[in-house]
């Protein structure tokens, strides 16, 4: 495992985990929620210089530092970019941040109920990259949309797999097989879920220890057994298209379940204010956010 320091951190820190890990699908829609338009740029390089530069903002805003965040979850471009004059991932964690890198490739079409992850052809080479950079884990996405036990047993087992093979690397895997918070099967989706990741959890090796991103369930505190697993480093909640209030109030009612939020961080930051307003919005998020994760 790459660093014990920040597997401690992560373990054992008291905060959440920010994901700054919109890609490039999503990059408009972040950028839009900035205040920055499609008229802004004229082709990629420029959409993600637009990006690079919001979140380089973000990490080296004061409030960022307090310590109330703990980790970040970056895109490849972010990681390979610089912040306050240092690669991304040094400036991380020179402020106590522990930097993990977004490894997958997007959704498949939906079938039995979810979308599994389109390969990921070049996990070794983003995996030994990442390493180089002082990354310290991985993060991947899948999505749950019904309580198709057949669909989610499949999520599971690609999500291990692929933990399985990150894992042999040196890095830790974030593991997000995320429920829909618009199905009208969540409750089932998170009870099959729950037996599906208990089941992978026990087959793992002795040796072997992984971070899960889960939606909030339904039921508070259905996930308890998964925090108490041997195998279970944390777990963490995604906003999942929640407000940030909605979020927080929903966390608030797990307990050792913390955030790992990126709209829920994000929503209130516009390219316009003043650094000192963009700071003071950004603390009160991260405020906001780490009292729910340490309710």
């Amino acid at each position: 495992m790459a660093n014990s320091e920040m597997l401690s951190k992560i373990e054992n820190g008291q905060g959440f985990i920010a994901a700054l890990d919109q890609s490039g699908g999503s990059t408009p829609k972040a950028l839009a929620g900035y205040g920055i338009g499609a008229d802004s740029f004229s082709n990629d390089d420029e959409m993600f210089g637009l990006i690079h530069k919001m979140r380089s903002r973000i990490i080296t805003s004061p409030s960022f530092g307090n310590g109330k965040v703990i980790g970040a979850i970056l895109f490849e471009k972010t990681m390979n970019g610089d912040a306050d004059g240092k690669p991304v991932p040094e400036a991380l964690w020179d402020r106590g941040v522990v930097p993990f890198l977004k490894v997958d490739k997007g959704l498949e079409d939906e079938a039995n109920g979810v979308q599994l992850m389109k390969p990921i052809d070049d996990l070794a080479a983003q995996c030994k990259q990442a390493l180089s950079k002082g990354v310290f884990g991985t993060k991947m996405r899948s999505v749950i949309n019904k309580a198709n036990a057949k669909g989610i047993s499949a999520i599971v087992e690609q999500q291990f797999a692929f933990g399985k093979q990150i894992l042999s690397h040196g890095l830790m895997p974030i593991i997000e097989p995320e429920v829909n918070i618009k199905s009208d099967e969540r409750a089932e989706c998170d009870k099959i879920l729950l037996g599906g990741l208990t089941k992978q959890l026990d087959a793992l090796a002795d040796d072997q220890r992984v971070i899960l991103k889960l939606s909030i369930p339904v039921e508070p505190n259905l996930y308890k057994p998964l925090i108490a697993h041997p195998k279970v480093v944390r777990l963490v909640a995604l906003s999942g298209g929640y407000s940030t209030e909605d979020a927080c109030e929903q966390l608030a009612k797990n307990e050792d379940m913390i955030a790992s939020f990126s709209r829920g961080l994000l929503q209130d930051l516009r390219v316009s204010q003043s650094d000192e307003e963009f700071d003071a919005v950004l603390g009160g998020a991260i405020d906001q956010i780490y009292r729910a994760s340490i309710a």
